[in-house]
Parts: C-alpha cells; structure tokens; sequence
C-alpha cells in the first residue's frame, strides 16, 4: 500500500529519506571540511607573512645595531688619533731627547776634561750605592765582551 503523504510504498519512503538525508548531511561535512582547510591555509599563509616580517624587523634591527657598533669604534678611533695628535708624544719625546742632546752638547763645549771629572767624582760622592753597581755593571759588560 502506498503512502499517501510521499506516494512511496512500505520501506522505500524510509529509504529514499534516509538518502537524501546522508547525502546532504555527506555535502554538510565536504563543505565544513573545506571551508575548515580553506580557514587553515589562511591562517598558516598569516603566520608564514608574521613570520617573514618578524625576519626582516630582525634583520633591520641587526643592521643598524651593527652601524650603530660601528659608528661607536669610529668614533672613538678618531678621538684616539685627536688625542694622541694633541698630545703628540712621540713629538715630545723627540723634543726631549734633542734638548738632552743640546744641552750635553753645549756641556762638552763649554767644559774641559778636568770639569767633567770633577762632575763625575761629585755625582760618586752624593750616590755612592748607584754608581757602585753601575761600575760592576760595566766591568761585567767589558769582561763578557772582551771573553768571547
């Protein structure tokens, strides 16, 4: 006998209904599992753009960290050579050594042998200890070099 509301016979009304039903609820699930895939590649090409970005920013930062260290060392290299220019050490050093040149000089010239020695004899009498060990220092000296 015929079911008058859907015009299907016995277990067919259950199974035709039961059909459309899977198919439907099968379509449910096709588009929840893509829209879910789609909502995944989305966000996974968020994170992979996050992620560059965050690169670059790192990147950047290192870049001007290292201008930053570089400048630094330039700058204190240049107040390094500023410094040594005003100060110029080697220049007096080499002012130094020419006016105890000078000054020797003029001695020489402007003393005999019998000065000198009397110079030398009264460097003795005041430092009787250095000029001690300055002796044996030279006598060891002229019997190395007169040994060998």
């Amino acid at each position: 006998m015929a079911n008058p509301t859907t015009g299907y016979r016995g277990n067919e009304a259950r199974t035709g209904g039961s059909a459309t039903n899977v198919e439907n609820t099968a379509d449910k699930a096709r588009d929840a599992a893509r829209t879910a895939v789609e909502g995944a590649r989305d966000t996974a090409a968020g994170v992979v753009d996050r992620a560059k970005q965050a690169a670059g920013n790192v990147a950047d930062q290192a870049r001007n960290a290292a201008g930053n260290v570089a400048g630094t060392a330039r700058e204190w290299a240049n107040s390094a050579v500023d410094a040594v220019k005003q100060n110029d050490v080697v220049n007096k050093a080499e002012e130094y050594v020419s006016d105890a040149w000078e000054s020797g000089s003029r001695y020489f010239h402007e003393h005999n042998l019998k000065d000198m020695a009397d110079d030398v004899a009264g460097v003795i009498r005041r430092n009787p200890i250095p000029a001690l060990l300055v002796g044996v220092g030279l006598g060891f000296i002229l019997a190395r070099s007169l040994r060998s």
